[in-house]
Protein backbone atom coordinates (compact mmCIF):
# COMPACT_ATOMS: atom_id res chain seq x y z
CA UNK A 1 0.00 0.00 0.00
CA UNK A 2 1.49 3.65 -1.18
CA UNK A 3 0.66 6.02 1.74
CA UNK A 4 2.38 8.88 -0.65
CA UNK A 5 -1.27 10.69 -1.06
CA UNK A 6 -1.33 10.91 2.88
CA UNK A 7 1.74 13.61 2.44
CA UNK A 8 0.14 15.40 0.11
CA UNK A 9 -2.12 17.49 2.25
CA UNK A 10 0.69 18.09 4.67
CA UNK A 11 2.59 19.68 1.45
CA UNK A 12 -0.08 21.95 0.67
CA UNK A 13 -0.29 23.25 4.09
CA UNK A 14 3.33 24.07 4.18
CA UNK A 15 2.99 25.65 0.61
CA UNK A 16 0.40 27.52 1.74
CA UNK A 17 2.67 29.17 5.22
CA UNK A 18 5.40 29.81 2.67
CA UNK A 19 3.29 31.80 0.28
CA UNK A 20 1.29 33.51 3.20
CA UNK A 21 4.97 34.51 5.18
CA UNK A 22 6.35 35.62 1.65
CA UNK A 23 3.54 37.83 1.47
CA UNK A 24 4.35 39.13 5.33
CA UNK A 25 7.86 38.97 5.53
CA UNK A 26 10.12 41.04 2.90
CA UNK A 27 13.16 39.48 0.63
CA UNK A 28 16.74 39.71 2.08
CA UNK A 29 18.62 42.83 0.54
CA UNK A 30 17.32 46.41 -0.12
CA UNK A 31 13.36 45.47 0.13
CA UNK A 32 14.03 44.45 2.88
CA UNK A 33 15.90 47.12 5.22
CA UNK A 34 13.40 49.65 3.46
CA UNK A 35 10.84 47.56 5.58
CA UNK A 36 12.84 47.22 8.69
CA UNK A 37 13.64 51.57 8.77
CA UNK A 38 9.44 51.97 7.93
CA UNK A 39 8.53 50.04 11.06
CA UNK A 40 11.32 51.48 13.14
CA UNK A 41 9.88 54.64 12.44
CA UNK A 42 5.97 53.81 12.30
CA UNK A 43 6.19 52.63 15.92
CA UNK A 44 7.30 56.25 16.99
CA UNK A 45 4.57 57.52 14.68
CA UNK A 46 1.78 55.49 16.09
CA UNK A 47 2.78 56.39 19.47
CA UNK A 48 2.79 59.83 19.06
CA UNK A 49 -1.25 59.75 17.18
CA UNK A 50 -2.56 57.46 19.64
CA UNK A 51 -0.95 59.71 22.72
CA UNK A 52 -0.84 63.20 20.77
CA UNK A 53 -3.94 64.65 22.21
CA UNK A 54 -3.75 63.62 25.66
CA UNK A 55 0.18 65.18 25.65
CA UNK A 56 -1.05 68.51 23.96
CA UNK A 57 -3.60 69.28 26.63
CA UNK A 58 -2.13 67.56 29.80
CA UNK A 59 1.06 68.26 29.17
CA UNK A 60 1.14 71.30 27.43
CA UNK A 61 -1.53 73.30 28.85
CA UNK A 62 -3.68 73.71 25.56
CA UNK A 63 -7.33 73.69 24.92
CA UNK A 64 -8.85 71.98 22.39
CA UNK A 65 -9.46 74.68 20.16
CA UNK A 66 -5.69 75.69 20.43
CA UNK A 67 -4.76 72.11 18.99
CA UNK A 68 -6.73 71.92 16.45
CA UNK A 69 -6.42 75.44 15.32
CA UNK A 70 -2.57 75.20 15.50
CA UNK A 71 -2.65 71.86 13.20
CA UNK A 72 -4.99 72.73 11.09
CA UNK A 73 -2.20 75.68 10.25
CA UNK A 74 0.37 73.23 10.11
CA UNK A 75 -2.16 70.75 7.46
CA UNK A 76 -2.11 74.31 5.88
CA UNK A 77 1.32 74.50 5.30
CA UNK A 78 1.98 71.26 4.31
CA UNK A 79 -0.24 71.46 1.56
CA UNK A 80 1.69 74.40 0.49
CA UNK A 81 4.92 73.20 0.81
CA UNK A 82 4.47 69.83 -0.53
CA UNK A 83 5.94 71.12 -4.36
CA UNK A 84 8.58 73.24 -3.44
CA UNK A 85 9.64 71.29 -0.60
CA UNK A 86 9.62 68.25 -3.13
CA UNK A 87 12.24 69.93 -5.35
CA UNK A 88 14.77 69.88 -2.85
CA UNK A 89 15.13 66.24 -3.33
CA UNK A 90 16.31 66.43 -6.93
CA UNK A 91 18.69 69.09 -6.14
CA UNK A 92 20.42 67.46 -3.04
CA UNK A 93 19.41 63.50 -3.81
CA UNK A 94 16.65 61.83 -1.61
CA UNK A 95 19.11 60.28 0.73
CA UNK A 96 20.47 63.25 1.92
CA UNK A 97 17.56 65.15 2.48
CA UNK A 98 15.86 62.02 4.14
CA UNK A 99 18.44 61.65 6.87
CA UNK A 100 19.02 65.63 7.44
CA UNK A 101 14.83 65.66 7.22
CA UNK A 102 14.30 62.87 10.36
CA UNK A 103 17.51 64.18 12.24
CA UNK A 104 15.50 68.00 12.41
CA UNK A 105 12.08 65.85 13.21
CA UNK A 106 13.92 63.99 16.22
CA UNK A 107 15.16 67.48 17.47
CA UNK A 108 12.02 68.93 16.74
CA UNK A 109 9.93 65.83 18.93
CA UNK A 110 12.61 66.73 21.50
CA UNK A 111 11.81 70.25 22.18
CA UNK A 112 7.87 69.61 22.43
CA UNK A 113 8.19 69.28 26.54
CA UNK A 114 9.71 72.84 26.26
CA UNK A 115 7.09 74.44 24.09
CA UNK A 116 5.57 77.14 26.23
CA UNK A 117 2.04 78.51 25.28
CA UNK A 118 0.46 78.50 21.90
CA UNK A 119 2.60 80.54 20.08
CA UNK A 120 5.57 77.90 20.82
CA UNK A 121 3.56 74.74 20.70
CA UNK A 122 2.85 76.53 16.46
CA UNK A 123 5.97 77.12 15.98
CA UNK A 124 6.80 73.82 16.35
CA UNK A 125 3.85 71.62 14.19
CA UNK A 126 4.29 74.06 11.06
CA UNK A 127 8.20 73.45 11.55
CA UNK A 128 7.49 69.79 11.56
CA UNK A 129 4.51 69.93 8.76
CA UNK A 130 7.44 71.53 6.66
CA UNK A 131 10.13 68.76 7.92
CA UNK A 132 7.30 65.82 7.14
CA UNK A 133 6.52 67.07 3.30
CA UNK A 134 10.57 67.16 2.23
CA UNK A 135 11.11 63.89 4.10
CA UNK A 136 8.34 62.03 2.83
CA UNK A 137 8.64 63.38 -0.98
CA UNK A 138 12.42 61.49 -0.45
CA UNK A 139 11.60 58.40 1.34
CA UNK A 140 9.32 57.63 -2.14
CA UNK A 141 11.76 58.88 -4.42
CA UNK A 142 15.04 57.17 -2.84
CA UNK A 143 12.95 53.85 -2.64
CA UNK A 144 11.84 54.34 -6.40
CA UNK A 145 15.67 55.12 -7.26
CA UNK A 146 17.11 52.64 -5.78
CA UNK A 147 15.37 48.92 -6.80
CA UNK A 148 14.41 48.21 -10.78
CA UNK A 149 10.96 49.35 -11.89
CA UNK A 150 9.58 45.36 -11.58
CA UNK A 151 10.14 45.58 -7.48
CA UNK A 152 9.12 49.42 -6.81
CA UNK A 153 5.55 48.80 -6.02
CA UNK A 154 5.97 45.16 -4.15
CA UNK A 155 8.96 47.07 -2.10
CA UNK A 156 6.41 49.67 -1.07
CA UNK A 157 3.56 47.31 -0.51
CA UNK A 158 6.11 45.59 2.24
CA UNK A 159 6.88 48.82 3.43
CA UNK A 160 3.03 49.94 4.46
CA UNK A 161 2.78 46.33 5.86
CA UNK A 162 5.70 46.85 8.10
CA UNK A 163 4.23 50.66 8.57
CA UNK A 164 0.74 49.05 10.44
CA UNK A 165 3.09 46.67 12.28
CA UNK A 166 4.77 49.50 13.66
CA UNK A 167 1.70 51.83 14.57
CA UNK A 168 0.43 48.80 16.22
CA UNK A 169 3.58 48.69 18.63
CA UNK A 170 3.19 52.42 18.90
CA UNK A 171 -0.21 52.14 20.00
CA UNK A 172 0.17 49.55 22.55
CA UNK A 173 3.07 51.36 23.91
CA UNK A 174 0.91 54.56 23.73
CA UNK A 175 -1.45 52.85 26.49
CA UNK A 176 1.00 52.16 28.46
CA UNK A 177 1.81 55.85 29.05
CA UNK A 178 -2.00 56.96 29.35
CA UNK A 179 -2.55 54.25 31.93
CA UNK A 180 0.84 56.02 33.72
CA UNK A 181 -0.87 59.56 33.18
CA UNK A 182 2.01 62.17 34.66
CA UNK A 183 3.89 64.56 33.15
CA UNK A 184 6.93 62.97 33.02
CA UNK A 185 5.10 59.84 31.09
CA UNK A 186 4.01 62.23 28.88
CA UNK A 187 7.75 64.17 28.28
CA UNK A 188 9.34 60.45 28.57
CA UNK A 189 7.20 59.71 25.21
CA UNK A 190 8.12 62.69 23.07
CA UNK A 191 12.25 61.89 23.66
CA UNK A 192 11.33 57.85 23.22
CA UNK A 193 9.70 59.20 19.73
CA UNK A 194 12.79 61.55 18.75
CA UNK A 195 15.23 58.60 19.75
CA UNK A 196 13.28 56.26 17.37
CA UNK A 197 13.86 58.56 14.74
CA UNK A 198 17.38 59.01 15.14
CA UNK A 199 17.45 55.24 15.09
CA UNK A 200 15.67 55.53 11.90
CA UNK A 201 17.88 58.32 10.33
CA UNK A 202 21.24 55.89 11.63
CA UNK A 203 19.05 52.87 9.14
CA UNK A 204 18.82 55.43 6.37
CA UNK A 205 22.34 56.19 6.67
CA UNK A 206 23.18 52.54 6.06
CA UNK A 207 21.39 52.21 2.93
CA UNK A 208 23.05 51.71 -0.34
CA UNK A 209 23.96 55.27 -1.53
CA UNK A 210 22.60 56.01 -5.03
CA UNK A 211 24.61 58.01 -8.10
CA UNK A 212 23.12 61.73 -8.46
CA UNK A 213 20.48 62.08 -11.49
CA UNK A 214 21.76 64.22 -13.81
CA UNK A 215 19.54 67.26 -13.71
CA UNK A 216 17.94 69.06 -16.70
CA UNK A 217 20.27 71.60 -18.62
CA UNK A 218 17.03 74.13 -17.50
CA UNK A 219 15.33 73.10 -14.49
CA UNK A 220 11.92 74.08 -13.74
CA UNK A 221 10.75 76.71 -11.50
CA UNK A 222 10.20 75.64 -7.75
CA UNK A 223 5.67 75.23 -9.18
CA UNK A 224 6.41 74.90 -12.93
CA UNK A 225 5.05 70.95 -12.22
CA UNK A 226 1.66 72.28 -11.34
CA UNK A 227 1.00 73.86 -14.96
CA UNK A 228 1.56 69.78 -16.42
CA UNK A 229 -2.40 69.58 -16.58
CA UNK A 230 -2.64 65.94 -17.51
CA UNK A 231 -0.37 65.19 -14.56
CA UNK A 232 -2.49 66.85 -12.26
CA UNK A 233 -5.26 66.21 -13.20
CA UNK A 234 -3.88 62.19 -11.88
CA UNK A 235 -3.07 64.11 -9.10
CA UNK A 236 -6.64 65.11 -8.03
CA UNK A 237 -8.23 62.52 -8.77
CA UNK A 238 -5.76 59.52 -7.22
CA UNK A 239 -5.59 61.72 -3.90
CA UNK A 240 -9.18 61.76 -3.91
CA UNK A 241 -9.50 58.10 -3.96
CA UNK A 242 -7.44 58.46 -0.82
CA UNK A 243 -10.17 59.45 1.00
CA UNK A 244 -11.24 55.87 2.01
CA UNK A 245 -8.83 56.81 5.23
CA UNK A 246 -11.55 59.68 6.49
CA UNK A 247 -13.96 57.25 5.82
CA UNK A 248 -12.46 54.60 7.61
CA UNK A 249 -11.33 56.20 10.31
CA UNK A 250 -13.77 59.16 10.85
CA UNK A 251 -17.28 58.61 9.20
CA UNK A 252 -17.76 55.50 9.28
CA UNK A 253 -17.37 55.47 13.04
CA UNK A 254 -19.44 58.50 13.48
CA UNK A 255 -21.87 56.34 11.60
CA UNK A 256 -21.68 53.77 14.06
CA UNK A 257 -22.36 55.75 16.53
CA UNK A 258 -25.31 58.15 15.53
CA UNK A 259 -27.04 55.71 12.95
CA UNK A 260 -27.22 52.25 14.19
CA UNK A 261 -27.65 49.80 17.27
CA UNK A 262 -24.06 48.36 17.32
CA UNK A 263 -21.71 48.70 20.66
CA UNK A 264 -19.16 50.81 20.58
CA UNK A 265 -16.19 48.44 20.36
CA UNK A 266 -17.12 47.09 17.66
CA UNK A 267 -15.36 50.19 15.80
CA UNK A 268 -11.97 49.42 18.00
CA UNK A 269 -12.97 45.53 16.42
CA UNK A 270 -12.93 47.05 13.02
CA UNK A 271 -9.70 49.14 13.15
CA UNK A 272 -8.06 46.06 14.59
CA UNK A 273 -9.17 44.34 11.27
CA UNK A 274 -7.61 46.95 9.32
CA UNK A 275 -4.13 46.57 10.40
CA UNK A 276 -4.78 42.89 10.20
CA UNK A 277 -5.69 42.49 7.12
CA UNK A 278 -3.00 45.20 5.16
CA UNK A 279 -0.32 43.17 6.99
CA UNK A 280 -1.45 39.93 5.66
CA UNK A 281 -2.93 40.81 2.36
CA UNK A 282 -1.12 44.27 0.94
CA UNK A 283 1.80 42.59 -0.98
CA UNK A 284 -0.64 40.56 -2.70
CA UNK A 285 -2.97 42.38 -3.77
CA UNK A 286 0.00 45.10 -5.43
CA UNK A 287 0.53 42.54 -7.92
CA UNK A 288 0.01 44.06 -11.45
CA UNK A 289 0.24 47.59 -10.19
CA UNK A 290 3.51 48.44 -11.59
CA UNK A 291 3.05 49.71 -15.11
CA UNK A 292 1.18 53.01 -15.55
CA UNK A 293 -1.82 51.05 -16.90
CA UNK A 294 -1.60 48.72 -14.52
CA UNK A 295 -1.74 51.69 -11.67
CA UNK A 296 -4.75 53.06 -13.13
CA UNK A 297 -6.69 50.18 -13.36
CA UNK A 298 -6.14 49.35 -9.87
CA UNK A 299 -6.99 52.68 -9.20
CA UNK A 300 -10.34 52.46 -10.56
CA UNK A 301 -10.87 49.60 -8.85
CA UNK A 302 -10.03 51.10 -5.95
CA UNK A 303 -13.09 53.47 -6.23
CA UNK A 304 -15.22 51.53 -7.92
CA UNK A 305 -14.91 49.08 -4.17
CA UNK A 306 -15.61 52.42 -1.90
CA UNK A 307 -18.34 53.59 -4.14
CA UNK A 308 -19.99 49.63 -2.80
CA UNK A 309 -18.67 50.42 0.50
CA UNK A 310 -21.05 53.52 -0.09
CA UNK A 311 -24.03 51.30 -0.81
CA UNK A 312 -23.67 48.59 1.94
CA UNK A 313 -22.66 50.89 5.16
CA UNK A 314 -26.38 52.70 5.37
CA UNK A 315 -27.65 49.08 5.55
CA UNK A 316 -26.56 48.88 8.95
CA UNK A 317 -28.87 51.76 9.56
CA UNK A 318 -32.02 49.68 9.51
CA UNK A 319 -31.09 46.36 10.70
CA UNK A 320 -30.53 45.27 14.30
CA UNK A 321 -28.19 43.08 16.62
CA UNK A 322 -25.79 40.81 15.19
CA UNK A 323 -26.93 41.39 11.79
CA UNK A 324 -25.85 45.13 12.01
CA UNK A 325 -22.70 43.86 13.26
CA UNK A 326 -22.24 41.40 10.12
CA UNK A 327 -23.58 44.20 7.76
CA UNK A 328 -20.66 46.53 9.58
CA UNK A 329 -17.87 43.78 9.01
CA UNK A 330 -18.98 43.46 5.27
CA UNK A 331 -18.94 47.35 4.75
CA UNK A 332 -15.50 47.53 6.43
CA UNK A 333 -13.98 44.61 4.31
CA UNK A 334 -14.84 46.18 0.83
CA UNK A 335 -13.14 49.53 2.44
CA UNK A 336 -10.14 47.64 3.29
CA UNK A 337 -9.82 45.97 0.14
CA UNK A 338 -10.28 49.31 -1.85
CA UNK A 339 -7.71 50.88 0.51
CA UNK A 340 -5.09 47.58 -0.48
CA UNK A 341 -6.00 48.23 -4.28
CA UNK A 342 -5.63 52.31 -4.36
CA UNK A 343 -2.76 52.35 -2.43
CA UNK A 344 -1.18 50.04 -4.93
CA UNK A 345 -1.98 52.31 -7.92
CA UNK A 346 -1.22 54.81 -5.85
CA UNK A 347 2.57 53.62 -5.84
CA UNK A 348 2.12 52.59 -9.57
CA UNK A 349 1.66 56.43 -10.62
CA UNK A 350 4.22 57.39 -8.36
CA UNK A 351 7.27 54.87 -9.83
CA UNK A 352 6.21 55.41 -13.18
CA UNK A 353 5.06 58.85 -14.50
CA UNK A 354 7.63 61.19 -12.95
CA UNK A 355 10.58 61.74 -15.05
CA UNK A 356 13.46 60.83 -13.47
CA UNK A 357 15.19 64.17 -13.37
CA UNK A 358 12.65 65.79 -11.94
CA UNK A 359 11.13 62.77 -9.63
CA UNK A 360 10.85 65.10 -6.73
CA UNK A 361 8.87 67.78 -7.74
CA UNK A 362 6.51 65.74 -9.61
CA UNK A 363 6.46 63.28 -6.28
CA UNK A 364 5.26 66.24 -4.30
CA UNK A 365 2.83 67.31 -7.37
CA UNK A 366 1.07 63.76 -6.79
CA UNK A 367 0.92 63.87 -3.23
CA UNK A 368 -0.70 67.60 -3.14
CA UNK A 369 -3.71 65.70 -4.25
CA UNK A 370 -3.86 64.33 -1.41
CA UNK A 371 -3.21 67.04 0.65
CA UNK A 372 -6.80 68.87 -1.35
CA UNK A 373 -8.52 65.49 0.17
CA UNK A 374 -7.42 65.95 3.59
CA UNK A 375 -8.97 69.56 3.31
CA UNK A 376 -12.54 68.42 1.76
CA UNK A 377 -12.97 65.01 2.49
CA UNK A 378 -13.76 64.87 6.33
CA UNK A 379 -16.48 67.83 6.20
CA UNK A 380 -17.78 66.81 2.56
CA UNK A 381 -18.28 63.03 3.44
CA UNK A 382 -19.37 63.89 7.29
CA UNK A 383 -22.04 65.96 5.84
CA UNK A 384 -23.10 63.30 2.85
CA UNK A 385 -23.06 60.30 4.61
CA UNK A 386 -23.85 61.14 8.64
CA UNK A 387 -25.81 64.32 8.62
CA UNK A 388 -28.14 64.01 6.04
CA UNK A 389 -29.51 60.30 8.02
CA UNK A 390 -28.17 58.27 5.34
CA UNK A 391 -29.31 59.70 2.28
CA UNK A 392 -26.04 61.43 1.02
CA UNK A 393 -24.11 58.03 0.68
CA UNK A 394 -25.82 57.37 -2.85
CA UNK A 395 -24.87 60.60 -4.34
CA UNK A 396 -21.42 59.93 -2.18
CA UNK A 397 -20.84 56.48 -4.38
CA UNK A 398 -21.85 58.04 -7.65
CA UNK A 399 -19.20 60.26 -6.86
CA UNK A 400 -16.68 57.75 -6.47
CA UNK A 401 -17.45 55.92 -9.39
CA UNK A 402 -16.91 58.94 -11.44
CA UNK A 403 -13.60 59.13 -10.02
CA UNK A 404 -12.75 55.70 -10.46
CA UNK A 405 -13.80 55.80 -14.38
CA UNK A 406 -11.97 59.08 -14.78
CA UNK A 407 -8.72 58.08 -13.69
CA UNK A 408 -7.65 55.55 -16.43
CA UNK A 409 -8.30 58.18 -19.26
CA UNK A 410 -6.24 60.44 -16.85
CA UNK A 411 -4.10 58.20 -16.42
CA UNK A 412 -3.57 57.46 -20.51
CA UNK A 413 -3.92 61.20 -20.71
CA UNK A 414 -0.77 61.78 -18.87
CA UNK A 415 1.61 58.70 -20.47
CA UNK A 416 1.34 59.98 -23.79
CA UNK A 417 2.06 63.45 -22.98
CA UNK A 418 5.69 64.25 -21.78
CA UNK A 419 6.80 65.67 -18.24
CA UNK A 420 7.46 69.86 -18.10
CA UNK A 421 11.36 69.93 -19.15
CA UNK A 422 11.72 66.60 -20.71
CA UNK A 423 11.95 66.13 -24.59
CA UNK A 424 8.61 65.23 -26.38
CA UNK A 425 8.33 61.87 -28.34
CA UNK A 426 9.50 61.81 -32.02
CA UNK A 427 6.14 61.10 -33.90
CA UNK A 428 6.39 57.84 -35.48
CA UNK A 429 7.30 57.55 -39.42
CA UNK A 430 5.12 56.77 -41.61
CA UNK A 431 6.71 54.67 -44.75
CA UNK A 432 5.84 56.45 -47.88
CA UNK A 433 3.61 53.96 -50.31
Amino acid sequence: MSWGPVHFPAMGTRDTIRTAVANVVPPAGLTRALAVQAMVYAVGSGLFHAGSAVFFTRALGLSAAQVGLGLSIAAGVSLLGTVPLGGLTDRYGPQRVWIIGLVLNAALFATYPFVGGFAGFLAVVVALAAVDASTGVARQVYSINALPPAERVTAMAYQRSSLNVGFGLGAVISGVVLAVDTIEAYRGMVWFIATVILVTALFVRRLPRLPQVTRPVEPMGRLAVLRDRPFMTVSLLSGLLTAHGVLYLTVMPLWILTHTDAPKAVIAALVLLNTVLIVLLQVRVSRGADTAAGAARASRRGGLLIALFCLVLPISGVTRGLLTVVVLVAAATLLILAELIESAGTWGLTATLPPDDQRGAYVGALRLGEQVQYLIAPAGLTALGVTTGGWGWFPAAAIFVLIGLAIVPAVAWAGRTPRLGSPAPEPAMTPVP
